[in-house]
């Protein structure tokens, strides 16, 4: 924000402080709602006969989460628990937000003319070029004694020309946009003086006035200690006691901010570590009552681990919907059901099997070699179907025929 525009604002908070009933105004209106949002306390006197502070708001923002899978409700009360603690412990959820930084000293409105008029480097310099470069200085000088700044640029500006590697008109230049409060002109002019000689005081002196107009007191301070330190003058010192405690101010509060917005971050991580944790104990904890659930539901304690029952296909016992055993006549089986001495915990334990019930044409031949058993024939030459029926043949004890 433009500086003139944020010293019109400070006044207007100053005039608020001095007397809130500015706020009665209606034109004002939205001002105060804004600030009623934010949840700010306004003083009776802002307010018209009759009128009343607009209700706060008690709701907060939901975070909502979203998972694939539904937690149960020991889960929800652990995510539950773990926001009360961390609500507890002060975690914020909003951004930063930086105050404002109380500096003294005037600034200046940005310059924004064209560039001015710079040397070009290329051109040979010669003595007589020299000669004539040092006379329009001269001129330039008595200009500007006389207070003609104006009438001194166009003097420097021929020096210049005449001279564009002479780092001293460059920075003579920018001092007299100085005394024009045209900041951003002695900055360029400042630059050229200081890309030329790395060590022009008069370079870094003028630069540093200029940052110190446009605000930039951080800046400001570090060219002009420069310039000190290269060739003391007690202008510099008078500058730099202005420059200073704002530049210190603003270094302070971005340490401040720096470590404010460090140990947030830190924190972040370490909910972020704990909400980790937390999650991988609910899911473990999650499985170990789900298999223990599992367990108790097994009748008999019959191997399996099929919860609710057995796998798709299984009519209350064995696939295909054969309610009480196996039928009959199955090769190597004793008739009217299961063979003797069969374990049946051998078929349900063999993962090979189990999978192959779920396959509807493994199970479509299995009834068809049921039905009949000289069925297996034509089924054997089946690469899918084949190896299951010789495997349960060979549970039954029976073999191909």
């Amino acid at each position: 924000m433009e500086a003139a525009k944020l010293n019109q604002l400070k006044l207007f908070v100053d005039q608020l402080k001095s007397n809130p009933s500015i706020l009665r105004d209606p034109s004002l209106a939205f001002f105060k709602e804004y600030l009623e949002s934010l949840g700010a306390t306004l003083p009776s006197s802002s307010y018209k006969s009759g009128e009343s502070p607009r209700p706060r708001s008690t709701r907060s923002p939901v975070v909502e989460d979203s998972d694939e899978d539904v937690m149960d409700a020991d889960d929800d009360h652990e995510k539950e628990a773990g926001g009360a603690a961390a609500q507890e412990q002060g975690y914020e959820s909003d951004e930063i937000l930086e105050s404002d930084i109380e500096v003294e000293g005037d600034v200046v409105e940005p310059d924004n003319d064209p560039p001015q008029a710079m040397g070009d480097p290329s051109v040979e310099v010669t003595e007589e070029s020299q000669d004539a470069s040092q006379a329009a200085k001269g001129q330039a000088m008595e200009a500007l004694s006389e207070g003609n700044f104006e009438e001194a640029i166009e003097h420097l500006s021929k020096a210049i020309s005449l001279n564009p590697v002479s780092a001293i008109m460059y920075a003579t230049r920018a001092s007299v946009y100085v005394k024009m409060k045209k900041p951003n002109a002695a900055i360029r002019d400042a630059n050229a003086a200081l890309e030329i000689n790395p060590d022009s005081a008069k370079g870094y002196k003028s630069r540093g006035m200029a940052r110190a107009m446009l605000g930039q007191w951080e800046e400001a301070a570090k060219d002009l200690h420069v310039a000190s330190n290269i060739d003391f003058d007690e202008e510099i010192m008078a500058v730099l006691k202005k420059v200073e405690p704002n530049a210190h101010k603003i270094e302070e509060h971005r340490r401040k901010y720096d470590r404010l917005r460090k140990e947030k971050e830190d924190r972040r991580t370490e909910r972020e570590r704990q909400h980790r944790r937390a999650e991988a104990q609910a899911a473990y904890e999650k499985a170990k009552r789900e298999e223990q659930s599992s367990s108790s539901k097994r009748p008999g304690g019959m191997p399996g681990g099929f919860p609710g029952g057995m796998p798709a296909g299984f009519g209350g016992g064995m696939p295909g919907g054969f309610g009480g055993g196996m039928p009959g006549g199955f090769p190597g089986s004793n008739p009217g059901g299961m063979p003797g001495g069969v374990d049946m915990s051998k078929i349900l334990n063999d993962p090979e099997l189990m999978a192959a019930f779920q396959d509807p044409e493994v199970m479509a031949a299995l009834q068809d070699v049921m039905k009949n058993p000289a069925n297996v024939a034509k089924h054997q030459a089946n690469p899918k179907v084949g190896p299951i029926l010789m495997k349960m043949m060979s549970k039954f004890g029976g073999g191909a025929t």
